[in-house]
């Protein structure tokens, strides 16, 4: 999906926010007795996008939005959409778990393949995203990069949280993106374990014993006193809720901080791998 393609179809929400933008275009450009191909040439596009966009076919782009409000003198009313379309610009699973992350006052993560996306450089993002089989279109991977760096805005809300992240050591030695940019994703784990509402821990591959075989996931404690799970993997992206199962990823994430290193030895243990790296 390029940033210019809809939603899905079945994405309810993104649907009715993408029919309010279409008909507001449409009605603003046949308003101004233009045609779309005269709506077009004064904004820069060509006609053929403007039909997808007033269709529905495409999301426009902030910019776009910008110029059609100069052009027809819309008086910020067609500007003021971007806030609309910024929230369904992503893809569905990527919006849903930045709201689940949003209603959380505590989240624990245990991570054995990448570093945890709230963590990651943007230069780490893109190398990762980047090795996506069959790959993205360069839009696409524009799209998911700027997804993943919108839900780390959660560090800098006024909302009081409390953070916790376990990552196996070998997401610390994959040199995903390379040296240089696993360095400075290494001196980014650094800094964020300075945060004084962030424990940063290291499960070392030396460990005998490691409740997180099993792979990756999440805890979310929520405002109203609940807990769910959350896990992704191949082609799925799942929210826990069962109280059973809650439990048990509980459970683990209990054991995986009790085996892991504290955080001040974490701290020291990932100063060692950047200096061999």
């Amino acid at each position: 999906m390029s940033a210019w393609d809809a939603g899905p179809e079945d994405d309810e929400e993104a649907g009715a926010v993408m029919r309010t933008v279409q008909r507001q275009l449409k009605l603003w450009r046949e308003s101004a007795g233009l045609t779309q191909a005269e709506f077009g040439a004064a904004i820069g596009y060509g006609e053929e996008l403007v039909s997808s966009v007033e269709r529905g076919r495409r999301i426009p782009r902030p910019e776009y939005l910008d110029r059609a409000d100069e052009i027809l003198s819309a008086g910020g009313r067609l500007a003021a959409l971007k806030e609309d379309l910024a929230e369904v610009r992503y893809p569905k699973k990527v919006r849903d778990l930045k709201r689940l992350e949003a209603d959380a006052i505590e989240l624990g993560a245990y991570n054995n393949s990448v570093i945890h996306g709230l963590l990651q450089t943007e230069d780490y993002i893109r190398a990762s995203v980047a090795t996506r089989r069959p790959p993205f279109s360069e839009d696409a991977l524009d799209l998911h990069v700027a997804a993943r760096v919108a839900r780390q805005g959660i560090f800098s809300e006024q909302t009081p949280r409390v953070f916790s992240f376990v990552q196996c050591e070998s997401t610390l030695r994959r040199p995903i993106g390379g040296r240089m940019v696993m360095r400075r994703q290494l001196e980014h784990l650094l800094a964020v374990a300075e945060l004084s509402n962030v424990d940063l821990q290291v499960l070392p591959l030396n460990r005998e014993d490691n409740a997180g075989l099993a792979g990756s996931f999440r805890l979310l404690r929520l405002r109203d006193g609940s807990t769910v799970g959350h896990n992704e993997v191949q082609l799925i992206s799942r929210v826990i809720t069962d109280p059973k199962e809650v439990q048990i990823l509980d459970i683990r994430y209990g054991i995986i901080r009790a085996q892991a290193l504290a955080p001040r030895d974490s701290v020291a243990f990932i100063e060692t791998v950047l200096g061999e790296t």
